[in-house]
């Protein structure tokens, strides 16, 4: 079986059936996850390390920590710093995880196009006067799937604030539940605001997913350094939105030609993504 085809096959289920959506309603609401989270961090939980390394060919010899007292413990691993660079050049912006990015121009009316289905900045923020801000930007979508590191670093150095979190439920963050759903509009999200001399005000968000028990937020405020970790995911496939305000940020055309025919493009941790416009 071709690498993620269950998962495809376990989400147009879920998504396109009638008892499929009826089971939905359940698995997207905030308990479920939570227990799930909970049982996940239990010692019990660690016989599913060995399947999941094995199903996706992980090489646990990359990574710290071991040995691993949970399969949270395991899923929130870290990686060795050496293998994880972070772009030293002052003008770049770096991906804040190992993920498949999309960037999308957000537009003057605050749109933004992802794979078809219309969002806009001020839904994803629950804030108009915050969207306001963003307007003839970008927006740089990063998802993580399953078997990608889980922890995320901040793209730029600066000055941060403490988190905001936007109540909601917890899709997942596969492409097709987004031609279905609006998800990033109705998913449980955190952000926080970086201050930088590059880059103007980035918002840095983390979209929670289908049985993801936490998005974990170090609690950092104040002077940040770019790649400095900002915090991990628990368990399930995951995203982190970055927005840019306009005329803070260059992006290659490859990058934009990908995002609006719908592909993403494979990133790292600390690589370079965008360059600064001043």
């Amino acid at each position: 079986m071709a690498k993620g085809s269950l998962q495809e096959r376990s989400t147009r289920f879920l998504y396109t059936t009638g008892f499929g959506r009826l089971l939905l309603r359940a698995l997207v609401r905030p308990g479920l996850s939570k227990a799930a989270g909970a049982f996940l961090s239990m010692p019990l939980s660690k016989p599913l390390i060995g399947p999941f390394v094995r199903n996706h060919g992980i090489n646990l010899e990359q990574f710290l920590d071991a040995p691993y007292r949970s399969y949270n413990d395991f899923f929130c691993r870290r990686i060795r710093p050496e293998l994880r660079p972070i772009c030293p050049d002052d003008d770049a912006l770096v991906s804040p995880a190992d993920s498949l990015l999309t960037v999308m121009p957000i537009t003057a009316s605050g749109t933004f196009l992802l794979k078809g289905t219309a969002y806009t900045a001020a839904s994803l923020l629950q804030d108009e006067a915050l969207a306001a801000r963003y307007l003839g930007g970008y927006a740089f979508l990063f998802r993580l799937t399953v078997d990608d590191y889980h922890r995320y670093c901040f793209p730029a150095s600066g000055q941060t604030a403490a988190p905001v979190r936007i109540p909601g439920v917890l899709h997942t963050v596969a492409p097709l539940a987004n031609e279905l759903f609006p998800i990033y509009h109705e998913n449980t999200r955190e952000y926080t605001l970086l201050e930088t001399e590059r880059f103007g005000t980035l918002l840095c968000m983390e979209v929670g997913a289908m049985l993801v028990g936490r998005i974990v937020n170090h609690p950092l405020t104040g002077s940040v350094a770019k790649g400095q970790e900002k915090g991990y995911f628990q368990f399930g496939g995951s995203t982190v939105v970055v927005l840019a305000e306009p005329g803070r940020v260059t992006v290659s055309p490859e990058l934009l030609q990908t995002g609006a025919a719908g592909t993403e493009t494979p990133v790292l941790y600390g690589q370079a993504v965008a360059r600064s416009a001043r």
